[in-house]
């Protein structure tokens, strides 16, 4: 085999909802020179499988991401086949043999031959009961009781996907798999790739990881967004040009919005991989502690360096389940002291709906959340904003009973006439109770987890390895940067003049990547950015934000880059917080506000920041 071989590779999508113009662009790209081999789209996350679950349940041809269906293959199917790129997705989500049919079917009219593949075997939930022992991997909470559980999902790797385009496959469909492996699965294909190819397998899954959340590579939540922002109407979608040894170039189609540079790979590379030097995969265990960023032309970045370890034993697997009802009601404030009004306000609508609560003898709620946007608030004790006029209030709330969530916002907004002034009542609907959905994460041994990918009409068991235990506490951390010296003035400015800052939720974990605009800076960045500095930026939000173990900091010497983990951070994370953010993707915003001492002699240096 050629070792020069390049498969390329485009990213349509990062989550169930999407718009639908990755696929016309990239199509379009193909038709001008830049040929595609493959389009992924990745649509799942925690929440979107518990959606998708009530979906099933209530009608068992539903449960999967239907716009892949209606908005990708319908329109795109003739195109698609014309120029021979193969597609595949996880849209599945609960239901992958039901998408499979409705794509088939969507083929039968259009008269072509194309070959759709399922992968099979993530979906666990029927198998609720045999987990009452488990115990969170995170939290060691118990596992739920079985009559709340909404789905459990193990998260597959790559190889059953390659196992499906070794047998011919076009289309290959699966449920849940990590996000990553719809990448990966094509170059162990293409490549021929075995199980001990490891650092291979790790560069892949980067190029997977950098693909996953579609234009978020290519300028979506960049760090730099003015200086792309006229450009953003029509944003590149990425594309990885993936070369046999695992390196790979990230780039976009030509005459498209956005920018890939360093900054935007980077940005990318950070997000929400907790411990870069143990990001698990089903596949490979991840170090990406050493991978290299290099510009190589306008809206091309070489990317190379990824270190692979061992496939682990077991599947992460998640669960989620139903824990009662949330109603999370805004209010909006103008005037003087706008802030002690809402606080008055809240505080008395609060006390009206527990009087009542407890004459009725329904409980008081089980959680309240009072936040405000517009006074720096979220910027805990670092916040700067002098009086303000204009305030949104939010009043959250959690009960068993929907009813009771209710009956906060009738007395709230009974309230009107005995509010301080300046209360001003958003009449564009009123808010309803939601069902709490809560995460559970364990870990399954793959050899209690069978597997079937079928192509066409020809279904076969797959034979997953059963991996090894990685054990954390083996990993060579590097040295971090050099103190810097104190032999010349020093002056303060604010991290975001020397990084790019992404970050991200997992769980009830955030993580913070800072990615240096300049490697030189890494060494006043490490100095500036300790634990107990992130601790004190973060406290507010912290559950235990005097405990030392709250924050973690990682050193990636290949970028000079640091990742923050910051643990139970989120208020429960995802739709069980009832946070203003509760997927924690404004915290690098937060921090990149921090001061940094820099030498006098390197401020007039420094770029014009944003």
């Amino acid at each position: 085999m050629s070792n020069d071989k390049i498969i390329r590779i485009g990213g349509a999508s990062g989550f169930w909802g999407e718009s639908d113009m990755a696929v016309p662009q990239l199509l379009k790209a193909a038709e001008n020179g830049s040929g595609l081999d493959y389009i992924v789209f990745d649509y799942l996350a925690e929440i979107t499988m518990s959606i998708m679950a009530r979906a099933r349940a209530k009608n068992p041809d539903l449960g999967y991401a239907t716009d892949f269906v209606s908005a990708v293959i319908k329109p795109n199917i003739g195109a698609i086949a014309k120029q021979g790129i193969k597609l595949i997705s996880n849209a599945g989500g609960t239901n992958p043999v039901a998408c499979a049919a409705a794509v088939r079917e969507v083929i039968a009219e259009a008269g072509l031959d194309i070959k759709v593949a399922v992968v099979t075997g993530d979906d666990l939930t029927a198998r609720a009961a045999d987990f009452a022992g488990a115990h969170e991997m995170f939290s060691g909470e118990t596992f739920p009781d079985p009559k709340n559980i909404a789905s459990i999902n193990a998260y597959l790797g790559a190889f059953p996907i390659a196992a499906a385009l070794d047998q011919g496959a076009d289309i290959v469909i699966t449920g849940r798999c990590v996000d990553s492996a719809v990448t990966l699965g094509a170059c162990i294909h293409e490549f021929g790739w075995s199980r001990d190819d490891l650092d291979q397998l790790a560069g892949a899954s980067l190029a997977g990881h950098i693909l996953e959340c579609g234009p978020q590579a290519t300028g979506g939540n960049f760090t730099d967004w003015k200086s792309i922002a006229d450009s953003m109407d029509n944003a590149g979608y990425p594309i990885a040009e993936i070369s046999r040894n695992g390196s790979f170039i990230a780039t976009k189609p030509q005459g498209t919005g956005g920018i890939v540079n360093i900054g935007t790979i980077g940005e990318q590379m950070l997000y929400e991989i907790g411990d870069p030097q143990a990001y698990m995969l089903p596949d490979v265990v991840c170090d990406f502690s050493a991978v290299t960023l290099e510009q190589i032309g306008d809206n091309r970045v070489a990317v190379s360096g990824a270190i692979g370890h061992a496939a682990p034993d077991s599947y992460k697997t998640c669960a989620t389940y139903s824990d009662g009802w949330k109603m999370v009601a805004p209010f909006f404030f103008i005037g003087m002291d706008a802030k002690r009004k809402a606080e008055s306000f809240a505080e008395n609508a609060l006390k009206r709906t527990q009087a009542k609560l407890r004459a009725s003898n329904a409980g008081d709620f089980d959680e309240v959340l009072i936040e405000t946007l517009g006074d720096d608030s979220h910027f805990g004790a670092f916040g700067q904003a002098a009086e303000t006029r204009e305030l949104v209030l939010k009043i959250g709330v959690k009960h068993r009973d929907p009813k009771a969530t209710m009956l906060l916002l009738k007395e709230a907004t009974g309230m009107g006439l005995a509010t301080p002034p300046g209360l001003a009542l958003f009449a564009g609907g009123r808010p309803k109770p939601s069902p709490v959905v809560r995460l559970f994460s364990l870990l399954v041994p793959k050899s209690e987890v069978s597997l079937s990918v079928t192509v066409g009409d020809d279904s076969q068991e797959f034979a997953e390895a059963k991996g090894a235990a990685f054990n954390t506490a083996s990993i060579q951390r590097p040295d971090p940067p050099a103190q810097p010296g104190n032999a010349e003035p020093m002056t303060d400015v604010p991290l975001v003049t020397l990084a790019w800052g992404r970050s991200g939720d997992k769980g009830d974990k955030s993580n913070i990547g800072i990615l240096p605009r300049d490697p030189k800076f890494a060494t006043y960045i490490w100095a500036a950015l300790s634990e107990e500095k992130v601790r004190e930026r973060f406290a507010h939000f912290l559950a235990k934000p005097d405990a030392p173990d709250s924050v973690e900091r990682f050193y990636m010497p290949g970028t000079g880059a640091i990742n923050f983990l910051l643990h139970d951070i989120l208020g429960g994370g995802g739709v069980a917080s009832m946070r203003n953010d509760p997927q924690g993707k404004s915290y690098a915003q937060i921090l990149l506000a921090a001061p940094v001492s820099i030498p006098q002699s390197l401020q007039s240096s420094l770029a014009k920041a944003l």
